[in-house]
């Protein structure tokens, strides 16, 4: 009886809705045409990632610690003078930059992951609690900084496609599509809206109020959260351990 009066009641505010804008239903900010959002969020994001690299022990880098990181910040840097303000449609050759950037991130990040555990399988790592626990802590981090960006660049095509509206599917349903009573007539996902889906999937292991409608959003987000649970398992164990040896 509840769920036949809720969806009643939902269905007399969109008629209302519907009267009150002259019979038009409004399309969704997030299938029309908007203005590209800004880009200070992604970028701010990525130095804390560059400067979580640069912390990590000089073991668990791949090269020279410095390399990757000094490579990151060049492609940040040259695609912030490019393009310093808005995702926009006719700057649309900035994404191939901006993907090799977050592979480097994820190459950099995976390197140091895969080095991790298997220096805590072998005993060669993890041989203090209280570092062991800021290195795991950084990786773990860098990772849902890395498959935010994933996210955020593969969603409907990535921000500059979402400009234009192209894309009538969402690869991710967020709760302001589903309900748009509950959202401003402009909403549609940013940059930290896709920060907040990965937070959430490192930490529950599965999704939570975002869900993946497409086949990659699915595979992508369970590589995500088995990454996290390797990691986090791994280190929080060794930590354990430690501790109760020191006891």
């Amino acid at each position: 009886m509840t769920d036949g009066r809720d969806n009643a009641e939902s269905r007399l505010v969109r008629i209302e809705r519907l009267l009150e804008e002259g019979g038009h239903d409004v399309v969704p900010a997030w299938r029309r045409v908007t203005r590209g959002e800004t880009r200070w969020a992604v970028s701010a994001v990525i130095l804390v990632a560059i400067g979580l690299q640069l912390m990590l022990p000089h073991q668990l880098a791949a090269g020279p610690y410095w390399l990757l990181p000094a490579l990151e910040l060049a492609l940040l840097v040259g695609l912030f003078v490019a393009n310093p303000r808005r995702a926009e449609p006719g700057r649309r050759w900035l994404r191939w930059p901006g993907l090799v950037l977050m592979g480097v991130i994820s190459l950099a990040n995976g390197w140091s992951a895969v080095r991790l555990v298997v220096g805590l399988v072998r005993g060669t790592e993890g041989l203090d609690a209280g570092p062991l626990l800021l290195t795991g802590g950084a990786i773990w981090l860098t990772n849902v900084i890395v498959f935010a960006l994933w996210y955020w660049e593969w969603d409907r095509g990535g921000p500059m496609a979402r400009v234009m509206g192209h894309h009538q599917f969402a690869d991710f349903l967020f709760v302001q599509m589903q309900s748009p009573e509950t959202a401003p007539p402009d909403w549609e996902p940013a940059f930290l809206d896709y920060l907040y889906l990965s937070f959430t999937n490192s930490t529950a292991f599965s999704p939570t109020d975002v869900m993946p409608l497409s086949r990659w959003a699915k595979m992508l987000m369970m590589l995500q959260s088995s990454v996290s649970l390797v990691t986090v398992v791994l280190v929080v164990a060794r930590a354990v351990n430690i501790f109760r040896t020191l006891r």
